[in-house]
């Protein structure tokens, strides 16, 4: 029975990307109830991968405007055929400490994040080596003038710093009527583009699913470099969680549940009584 059980770990060990089957265990938590939570996550990750790593790639590969205008409708088309999943394990502990979902909802939405990652770098080189098209790249720590990855590291923290900050103003503090959804993500695509050009020494990622879902495919296991999860896991969270003070401070809502002895500095509006009709 054991060598059965053995041949069919050995099987799927082998077929599957590495760690995908240990994203499936947070299926159960909660009494089930995120199993959609993983698995929009995990589609919408691949959606995302897919619609914003192809532009210079596989459409626009001899025209640069045209592909950062590509990447930015792969950033929009991502996020509306996803329905708007947060892709990106930095901004969901962000979310986290604001209070906009609870532990569980976190730790399942980057489950699905890494799911979605491992599964989308495989497929994609099928595609691309069945339809002879450029394979796709990622993001990379290279320690050549940078031994101790605090150069990679300050990017990506303040590249993903910024990236919150903009979530943040498009979607809580700015209001654009009835076009609000299709300029608040066409605002967020352009900034990513320019996040991308601006930070380049990691990548940049920005998102520390994808620099390890990279590494993972491009290197068949999971980075024994202790300086690839400074840059892209450590980096990144820290500066969701300091945007997410900054914020907390500005808005004066709780962080992890507490309220900051500072701020608020966007007081809330009073709104005078209205005078009586005589």
């Amino acid at each position: 029975m054991f060598s059965a059980i053995s041949a069919i770990v050995s099987h799927f060990s082998e077929t599957l990307p590495p760690g995908l089957l240990l994203t499936l265990l947070v299926l159960p938590l909660a009494n089930s109830k995120h199993i959609q939570t993983y698995r929009a996550e995990f589609i919408g990750t691949i959606l995302m991968i897919g619609l914003t790593f192809s532009p210079g790639k596989w459409i626009f590969a001899d025209s640069l405007y045209l592909a950062w205008a590509a990447h930015s409708v792969g950033v929009i088309a991502a996020d509306k055929i996803g329905g708007g999943q947060h892709v990106n394990p930095a901004v969901s502990v962000a979310m986290w400490s604001l209070g906009k979902c609870d532990y569980t909802e976190m730790y399942v939405r980057i489950a699905g994040q890494m799911g979605g990652g491992l599964v989308a770098f495989p497929l994609y080189k099928v595609m691309t080596d069945s339809l002879g098209w450029t394979p796709l790249g990622g993001p990379e720590f290279k320690p050549e003038g940078d031994e101790d990855g605090s150069a990679s590291a300050w990017s990506e923290f303040t590249a993903t710093l910024l990236l919150c900050f903009l979530i943040y103003l498009v979607n809580w503090e700015l209001n654009f009527g009835k076009f609000h959804y299709w300029i608040k993500q066409t605002l967020t695509a352009f900034a990513i583009r320019a996040l991308i050009e601006i930070f380049p020494t990691a990548g940049p990622a920005m998102n520390p699913m994808l620099g390890t879902a990279w590494a993972v495919f491009a290197n068949g296991g999971f980075p024994g470099d202790a300086r690839h999860y400074l840059v892209y896991w450590v980096a990144s969270i820290l500066g969701g969680l300091v945007s997410a003070v900054v914020y907390s401070v500005y808005d004066g809502c709780e962080f992890f549940g507490m309220k900051l002895p500072v701020g608020p500095i966007n007081a809330p509006k009073v709104v005078a009584p209205k005078k009586k009709k005589n």
